[in-house]
């Protein structure tokens, strides 16, 4: 009533308008919510040069408040709000309502309220065209690589309750749209029930060590991040710390490595900065304490495959009790491999006003040799790895060589 019917006229309008949406909304296929996609095709038809001045608002209608107006807003985006609104001629009231119906993220820049990017999970499921995403899509009728991860999501989300589905579905996708695929599964955090968490748990935990840690940026916090954070806001939508607990003692033995495993428990858990007190510290106390005997009682075979055992080894020896038997590492080539591969990280850093990231190999050489009690044993395992037919990664000899020979990081990471 306040965008559509203000610009329909007489009989002709009405049937221009009927052609046009019979044509966009097969077009797009179901893909933008049908009330906003009724809306756009009024004001392409009716408002052309409205119409065409949206392909240059799109960051004025679709970017959220950082602070809720408390801090200062980028101009150019409210010049945008304002331009939209002069080429509206005698119609800006129609523009304005589109804007205040269609558009919540701009509202503030005509005189409304502010929206966070909170809203822009609900916006992304319900395709929504206040959603960046879903207007590009709208006007480009061109899918682009969020969206189709969007998609991609979208059906994953519908196999969540069902291991093998959701299980197939993300093992078939190329690997290099996992990360997206998962993260966004987190834009259905209101709708996760009980069904959902131990299957989804399961097969994200099973999948974590699998997926390429392909570093996006200099503050990408990597694949791991990406897992832990869907399966907290499983976990998280449980009710009570009983019906937590209950939960991670299923999921835990359908969970194949340790490291996984201490995710998991490290969410739920009590540790600082880490864990987000699910269940009770008692319960917590008691998984951290049958992980570390699952790691000890662990076999060289299962400990080889840990991507990350440096710190499973290293968590397992730092937090045991007195009353814990020691963890001594296996003398296999396989798990010194494993150790000195999940020992080797990277320095970044950018200078002020280059965009270049500089990256330098490092290894975490304090920590190996924790594990391994002293220096003069690690020295030892990696002698017999390298005279074993054991395949190893150049660049990784020469960076543990660089240790061998004494060589360690200046302070401020200065070579």
């Amino acid at each position: 009533m306040e965008i559509i019917r203000p610009l329909i006229r007489n009989m002709r309008d009405v049937r221009r308008f009927a052609a046009a949406i019979h044509g966009a909304v097969r077009d797009l296929g179901g893909q933008v919510a049908l009330v906003d996609a009724l809306a756009l095709e009024a004001i392409r038809v009716f408002l052309p040069d409205v119409f065409a001045q949206l392909h240059s608002s799109v960051a004025g209608l679709t970017t959220t408040s950082s602070d809720f107006g408390r801090g200062q807003e980028p101009e150019h985006l409210k010049k945008q709000i304002d331009v939209l609104l002069e080429s509206a001629g005698n119609h800006q009231q129609v523009v304005r309502s589109l804007i205040e119906r269609l558009f919540p993220a701009a509202q503030r820049h005509i005189g409304g309220s502010h929206y966070g990017s909170d809203w822009k999970n609900g916006w992304l499921v319900n395709r929504r065209i206040a959603h960046e995403d879903i207007l590009r899509l709208y006007l480009e009728r061109v899918v682009g690589e969020r969206l189709q991860a969007f998609s991609n999501a979208e059906i994953a989300w519908s196999k969540l309750a069902d291991k093998g589905a959701f299980s197939d579905f993300l093992g078939d996708l190329p690997t290099e749209q996992l990360r997206e695929v998962i993260s966004m599964l987190e834009a259905y955090e209101e709708k996760y029930t009980l069904e959902h968490v131990i299957p989804g748990s399961v097969v994200l935990l099973n999948l974590q060590p699998t997926i390429p840690d392909v570093q996006r940026g200099m503050f990408d916090f990597g694949a791991r991040m990406t897992v832990t954070r869907v399966v907290y806001r499983l976990v998280r939508s449980l009710d009570g710390p009983e019906a937590v607990e209950a939960a991670v003692r299923e999921i835990l033995p359908q969970v194949s490595l340790l490291s996984p495993k201490l995710d998991l428990i490290t969410i739920v858990g009590h540790r600082d900065g880490a864990g987000h007190k699910l269940v009770t510290e008692e319960a917590a106390k008691g998984l951290e304490r049958e992980w570390r005997a699952e790691v000890r009682d662990s076999d060289s075979a299962l400990l080889s495959q840990e991507v990350d055992l440096i710190r499973v080894l290293g968590l397992a020896i730092d937090d045991a009790h007195e009353d814990e038997p020691a963890i001594s590492v296996p003398d296999f080539p396989e798990i010194t491999l494993a150790l000195l591969e999940s020992a080797k990280s990277e320095v970044k850093s950018q200078a002020m006003g280059s965009r270049a990231v500089v990256r330098k190999p490092r290894l975490h050489w304090d920590g190996l040799v924790k594990i391994y009690g002293d220096e003069a044993t690690l020295r030892q395992r990696i002698d017999a790895l390298k005279a074993a037919t054991t395949e190893i990664d150049r660049d990784l000899v020469d960076l543990v060589d660089k240790y061998l020979s004494g060589w360690r990081p200046k302070e401020f990471d200065d070579d």
